[in-house]
């Protein structure tokens, strides 16, 4: 009996224990997610109601709630409720004093597990907008506690500077073709533009909500436009007297009417016999979204130089997102400094009309048509430039440049110390057989057995296949680019 009684307890234990075996296991879900703008949320003090977007992900088969707190501003309605999608969208009110502001959303799954992330919110003073919508005809200065906005074509005449303090934000209205908005330094006028490394002038969109406020505390990104987004505006014009290299129906002429600007605007005419003109000093400078066509094919460039001569002061400047070329010369005699193109829509570089300065030290990324054109005289002048000490990134993953480099038969350039980068198939320099062109240290990173089929011809003594970095990055350091990471490892 007692041999019976214990075979039928084991019995007992092991049908317990196979039913334990086929019951349902235990599910581990994934803990909810939830994701905040990662870019502070710039308000005005006593602007009304406003709303934020938070992220959220909840695993599969599970419900979530949410609750919302905040510091600094009002929450309207939608502090706490069930996640219904992949976004939850909360109201607040800006409150009526600047200050530091944010929001807490916390998610938590029909497991109990919990998320949580924080908006930053920066409640600013009120914005002080001066709207610009006529000419400046007397010297004027733009101070950094307002942000100007270009309201059409403005020019700063014959005999007039203006001034322009650093951390100055100037936004370009929507416009196209006679209307594009545009600052344009005519003949005469001067542009003192001397933002600083700490305190950049920014040229950008009405659509982009980048404040003075926002470059002092030393973040220069746009906190709602993508570095991708174009043609928002027209974009800045500084013209002068240096000499150009033009023709008219095969004569010589001394001055032109610059592309991007209607032939019935007379300050659009540069071009001259003074090589030291002196148009200004601008430093520092920011150029952003703009490219806007004023006619079919017609755009302007993010910087436009057209006859400025050598007295000018340009350097450190950034253009990014134009819809056009990022920096077009038009003769004249100035030396550029510490460039960065970023993403424009045609040429990084354009040259053009026998220009006889320097470009030293910059950097092209990502343009998607010629990372340079450099065109030869059109007139009976012959002069020429020099490009040196540049690094280039021809494509990425989401942009390609048409080629690496293309240039006229007559075009007179000396290319010194460039890296080009990210080249893909199709790419090339053209016209190596240009008299007037010379190649002094080129490297393409490519393998060395593949380097003639990124040439248009014989491959030059100059250029060879390898990676050396040429420019100097650390002298663009402040611009949006590179706070954003797009530089690193150049």
């Amino acid at each position: 009996m007692k041999l019976k009684l214990s075979l039928l307890a084991l019995l007992s234990a092991l049908l317990i224990y196979s039913c334990g075996e086929d019951g349902d296991p235990t599910t581990d879900f994934p803990e909810p997610t939830v994701t905040a703008p990662s870019v502070i949320i710039n308000i005005e003090a006593g602007s009304g109601d406003h709303t934020v977007d938070f992220a959220v992900a909840v695993a599969n088969g599970l419900t979530a709630t949410y609750t919302a707190t905040a510091t600094g501003v009002s929450l309207i309605s939608s502090a706490s409720g069930n996640v219904t999608g992949n976004t939850v969208t909360i109201s607040y009110t800006a409150p009526a004093t600047p200050g530091a502001a944010s929001i807490t959303l916390t998610v938590t799954d029909s497991e109990g597990q919990t998320a949580q992330a924080t908006a930053v919110i920066s409640v600013l003073d009120e914005v002080n907008e001066v709207t610009i919508v006529s000419n400046i005809t007397s010297d004027a200065t733009w101070t950094a506690d307002n942000t100007y906005i270009l309201g059409g074509r403005i020019t700063v005449v014959d005999g007039v500077t203006l001034t322009i303090e650093p951390g100055t934000v100037i936004k370009g209205q929507a416009g196209a073709g006679a209307n594009a908005t545009a600052l344009l330094i005519a003949r005469g006028g001067k542009l003192i533009a001397e933002g600083t490394a700490e305190a950049p002038i920014i040229f950008t969109s009405v659509a982009d909500e980048i404040t003075p406020e926002q470059v002092a505390s030393g973040n220069f990104s746009s906190p709602n436009l993508d570095p991708t987004i174009n043609g928002l505006w027209g974009g800045v014009l500084i013209l002068g007297k240096a000499p150009i290299s033009a023709s008219n129906e095969g004569t010589d002429v001394v001055e032109v009417q610059i592309e991007g600007i209607p032939t019935s605007d007379a300050n659009g005419l540069y071009g001259g016999n003074d090589p030291a003109d002196n148009s200004g000093s601008i430093r520092y400078v920011s150029i952003r979204h703009g490219g806007t066509n004023i006619g079919a094919g017609n755009e302007i460039n993010g910087l436009t130089l057209g006859g400025v001569g050598s007295g000018t002061t340009i350097e450190n400047i950034e253009v990014v997102a134009n819809q056009d070329d990022g920096i077009e010369w038009f003769g004249g005699t100035v030396d550029v400094n510490n460039v960065l193109v970023w993403n424009v829509g045609d040429d990084g570089i354009d040259t053009d009309q026998a220009w006889s300065g320097t470009l030293d030290n910059f950097v092209v990324v990502t343009p998607t048509g010629h990372c340079f054109e450099l065109d030869g005289p059109e007139g009976s002048a012959q002069a020429g430039h020099t490009i040196q000490n540049g690094t280039i990134v021809a494509g990425s993953d989401s942009r390609v440049a048409e080629d690496l480099i293309n240039v006229d038969d007559n075009s007179i350039v000396d290319l010194k110390r460039l890296q080009f980068l990210g080249v893909v198939a199709g790419q090339r320099i053209n016209r190596v057989t240009a008299a007037g062109v010379t190649f002094e240290d080129i490297t393409i990173d490519v393998a060395p057995e593949d380097l003639a089929s990124y040439v248009n011809g014989d491959v030059p003594a100059g250029v060879t296949a390898g990676r050396n970095l040429r420019a100097d990055v650390s002298k663009l350091s402040w611009t949006w680019a590179a706070q954003t990471g797009a530089l690193e490892g150049l």
